[in-house]
């Protein structure tokens, strides 16, 4: 199978050597994602509900570069820094995953790589043909 990587181009990426995504034939995986802009700033700072509507869209980027869209996820992981922030970040996910219904893990972790980071989500995808 032909392996295919995405990179966002975040400063991160090449710092720490990862890709974005990864396809492997039908499957997509997409690395822990922040709400970070092109330029690597983080936006909705304070607000964990806009950092994760921009966190999906990041992540809906990665997968149409791949070939796949938000319908093709079969898993989100979502962690928060403050597990108070649950039903702010339940009601973003939900807006795009409400119909799609992914298995879906959520938890507290002590901190991200950035203080100003209150969400990080991954996802894993299979290509629905």
């Amino acid at each position: 199978m032909q392996r295919k990587n995405f990179s966002s181009e975040t400063l991160w990426e090449s710092t720490i050597g990862y890709s974005r995504a990864v396809r492997i034939g039908d499957h997509v995986y997409i690395s822990g994602t922040t709400s970070t802009d092109k330029e690597g700033n983080i936006l909705g700072k304070d607000n964990p509900y806009i950092q994760t509507i921009q966190i999906i869209k990041n992540i809906e980027t990665a997968l149409q570069a791949l070939g796949a869209s938000l319908k093709d996820i079969i898993r989100t992981r979502i962690y928060l820094t403050d597990i108070n922030n649950w039903e702010e970040v339940g009601k973003a996910h939900a807006e795009f995953f409400e119909e799609i219904r992914p298995a879906c893990t959520l938890v507290e972790i002590s901190s991200l790589i950035n203080p100003e980071i209150l969400v990080e989500i991954e996802v894993d995808a299979n290509i629905l043909i």
